[in-house]
């Protein structure tokens, strides 16, 4: 039985309301959102099958089941990505070593200007610049250690970092839910979802919601404890060949105090450009 595809379900199902589709709204129920039964029949499928689905005893369902079930539930694309992963989990196999390719060591060594690092499965923190490290300390860290997540939630000292941590910390989750979903075989995974779970009350809570994102770009609210406040804009982009890395590129905005504070932590820290070990899959 797969436990992840059930509990993402019942998840979605809580948040859509009947009256969001077109149901009667009235009456008590036990639990919120949609009843088995009423998912069903707007996904146009039998209550026995649609309740096989969610406890993962279904070995085959359709592309038309799946998108009609995404419909109902009202999932984005990131969603619907994540649902197809768990109904048809990649087979298993060791992942191979992640190794940053040179020409984006290169790219790292020309952004100057601006902090950047390449960040791999798991969140691990794989190469940086030296802005980057000057913003976040990297090179300070043992390898095991230069993970985002665990610098979210196990470092004391990032609820005050991040002037808007619970932002960042439900990102973080959501984000390490998708990767579970892309690798649910990945060992190292389950070992730090583990870890962060019996350590910190808030990633348990944040992990049994079930929600999934993408880390495409945003904004980063920081407080630095040389520079003070800043207000950094996010990109991060996908090297083509390589799905399981990208560059992550942090900026200021012309004129801002930020800006200003960014020229200053580069003239703080000279230190070279970041060459960790290379991290094992």
């Amino acid at each position: 039985m797969n436990h992840d595809l059930g509990e993402f379900l019942r998840s979605r199902r809580a948040r859509v309301r009947p009256d969001d589709v077109g149901l009667p709204g009235g009456g008590r129920r036990r639990v919120p959102g949609l009843r088995r039964e009423e998912l069903a029949m707007l996904a146009g499928v039998s209550v026995d099958y649609y309740m096989r689905l969610e406890q993962g005893r279904t070995p085959a369902v359709s592309d038309s089941v799946l998108d009609a079930v995404a419909r109902v539930l009202r999932l984005d694309e990131t969603e619907r990505a994540h649902l197809r992963n768990l109904v048809r989990p990649a087979p298993a196999k060791r992942p191979a070593p992640q190794r940053v390719r040179p020409g984006l060591r290169r790219l790292l060594e020309m952004a100057v200007d601006v902090p950047a690092f390449v960040m791999g499965r798991r969140s691990d923190i794989l190469a940086w610049n030296p802005l980057a490290d000057a913003l976040y300390g990297f090179g300070d860290l043992p390898p095991e250690d230069r993970n985002s997540a665990r610098h979210t939630f196990l470092r004391p000292e990032s609820r005050t970092f991040y002037r808007d941590w619970p932002t960042v910390a439900a990102d973080m989750v959501a984000f390490l839910r998708l990767d579970a979903g892309r690798y649910p075989d990945d060992a190292r995974l389950a070992a730090l979802v583990g870890e962060l779970s019996v350590k910190d009350e808030t990633f348990r809570k944040l992990w049994a919601q079930h929600k999934v994102q993408e880390k495409t770009h945003g904004t980063k609210l920081m407080h630095h404890p040389v520079v003070g406040d800043l207000d950094l804009d996010y990109e991060t982009l996908q090297p083509t060949g390589d799905p399981d890395v990208v560059l992550a590129v942090y900026t200021a905005r012309v004129g801002s105090p930020t800006e200003e504070r960014l020229k200053l932590l580069a003239s703080w820290s000279a230190a070279p450009s970041g060459t960790p070990s290379e991290q094992q899959a």
